[in-house]
């Protein structure tokens, strides 16, 4: 028995097929990988956070994309979409579909115990390789728990972890914070939940 060689895609069939489609997928090394969805906890932490920094920043030049947004690392070739990401100053597409970003200034993954360990390790790397990102935030849905890293001037990561419901969440390039009360706010952490 003989075993056909798996067929690669190019990033441009890649967008073709993306763009057509009814379900998201990511994009590495050829591959297409479809993602799950969301829980009800997971949706309401993001619509909580875009609600809460898009106020914080609706007048500066910054503009805030829930998870529809597709990134692309151009360093590794990575297409993927973050739960929520920032962009200030100049926006940098891949085309002129403006639907593909490549300089987020601000990252935020909500984890999930099916990719938890991805969006800590793997996809953690692949964002680090992007000299525009200033701030990486994971964000646990199951607890209040969120865990910033905050690029230094030297290029090294600072990590604060924040589990205490009554502390913020400080962007300090940008001069502002948010309290982790507004951004769990209705999450009600003993819910069950099939998605997680």
């Amino acid at each position: 028995m003989s075993m056909q060689p798996k067929s690669l895609l190019t990033p441009s069939q890649y967008l073709a097929r993306e763009r057509a489609a009814v379900f998201k997928s990511e994009f590495f090394c050829g591959e297409m990988f479809a993602l799950a969805g969301a829980s009800r906890r997971h949706n309401l932490i993001v619509g909580n956070l875009v609600r809460e920094t898009g106020n914080a920043l609706k007048d500066r030049p910054c503009e805030v994309y829930p998870s529809d947004m597709r990134v692309k690392v151009s360093a590794t070739g990575l297409y993927t979409y973050p739960d929520a990401t920032i962009v200030c100053g100049a926006r940098q597409f891949e085309d002129d579909q403006v639907d593909t970003l490549l300089n987020p200034t601000f990252v935020f993954e909500v984890l999930s115990n099916s990719t938890e360990a991805y969006d800590r390790g793997i996809k953690s790397a692949h964002y680090r390789k992007l000299a525009s990102v200033q701030q990486y935030l994971l964000i646990a849905q199951d607890r209040p728990s969120i865990e910033s890293y905050v690029r230094q001037a030297d290029g090294q990561w600072k990590l604060r972890d924040v589990c205490d419901i009554a502390e913020s969440i400080e962007f300090p390039s940008l001069g502002f914070a948010i309290s982790m009360s507004e951004l769990y706010r209705n999450v009600d952490f003993s819910e069950q939940d099939a998605l997680g």
